[in-house]
């Protein structure tokens, strides 16, 4: 058998190319020049990527960085690191919300100091606590066109689950009691119940102290000029500015309320995933909890 030192020299893939070329009469520059075109596999894995990536950004009100994403996909059953999220996301322009530095707004009471103790001592973790054991609250400022608006919440350590809050022109004592009886009727917590919040003069009256002992519920106060003593409040504010108030234009009071309300309900409750939580939702995270607490052996 004669062989041509030519094709005997090229390696089998080249031969074929060699071949396919002289039988269709293409030179084989302008096959290389149009197999050059052709997306590698990565490349179409990263086109399928991007749109499962645009989709769960867009989801998230354009609110999710390349941590939470990831997280989104694995749940999902897509299985990518977090580098190339992140590059793929940078390639299409896209990025999370990033947090301003927090500004306190309640006023600290003077003759709190020495009356009430924390109870929490920065232990904020959810791992293996109960549900409605231990609440957090706090006050923040939002600006309206009309003037500002001002948020009182409640948050289930527990579970990072927001379960009251109240909006208003004001920011007197009348908010946080509001914001603390929704919580109240909608969980039902049993006695024992902390409330933790910092010193500010709302929190010391004695109207809410009242409204706390009326639901055996035990007062929890952050020490003086520690604001790390009520991260969790604070850093939920933080969240909810960059995602919503910086993002808008509230241009009423009424429109703030209607804006918080579905942020919270719809949106943080519901679908946001907390790092905190395993990057779940509040919502998720409790059913999971209830969940695992009725298939539990008895004791």
């Amino acid at each position: 058998m004669k062989v041509y030192p030519f094709i005997a020299a090229e390696k089998p893939a080249e031969r074929n190319v060699i071949r396919s070329c002289a039988l269709l009469s293409v030179s084989r520059s302008a096959y290389y020049d149009w197999s050059k075109q052709i997306p590698s596999g990565r490349a179409r894995g990263d086109e399928r990527l991007r749109s499962q990536i645009r989709r769960i950004h867009g989801e998230s009100r354009g609110t999710y960085g390349a941590p939470r994403i990831q997280q989104q996909l694995r749940q999902e059953g897509v299985h990518t690191g977090r580098k190339r999220v992140a590059r793929v996301m940078a390639e299409d322009g896209l990025q999370g919300r990033q947090k301003r530095r927090f500004k306190k707004t309640t006023i600290a009471d003077a003759n709190a100091a020495d009356l009430w103790t924390d109870l929490v001592a920065r232990d904020f973790s959810p791992a293996d606590r109960p549900l409605n054991q231990a609440w957090v609250g706090d006050i923040t400022y939002i600006r309206t066109w009309q003037g500002w608006a001002y948020l009182a919440t409640v948050i289930d350590l527990a579970s990072r689950r927001v379960v009251g809050f109240a909006v208003a022109d004001h920011m007197r004592t009348s908010l946080i009691q509001q914001a603390m009886e929704m919580a109240l009727a909608s969980r039902r917590p049993a006695a024992g119940l902390i409330f933790h919040s910092d010193r500010g003069s709302q929190y010391t009256s004695t109207a809410f102290r009242e409204l706390l002992a009326r639901h055996q519920v035990r007062q929890s106060l952050s020490r003086p000029r520690q604001c790390w003593d009520n991260a969790v409040a604070e850093s939920f504010f933080a969240t909810l500015k960059t995602e919503l108030v910086y993002r808008q234009a509230l241009t009423t009071i009424s429109a703030a309320h209607a804006a918080v309300f579905e942020y919270i309900e719809v949106f943080y409750n519901r679908k946001r995933l907390h790092s905190a939580l395993g990057y779940q939702s509040p919502s998720t995270f409790e059913a999971c909890r209830l969940t695992q607490s009725e298939t539990a052996p008895a004791a």
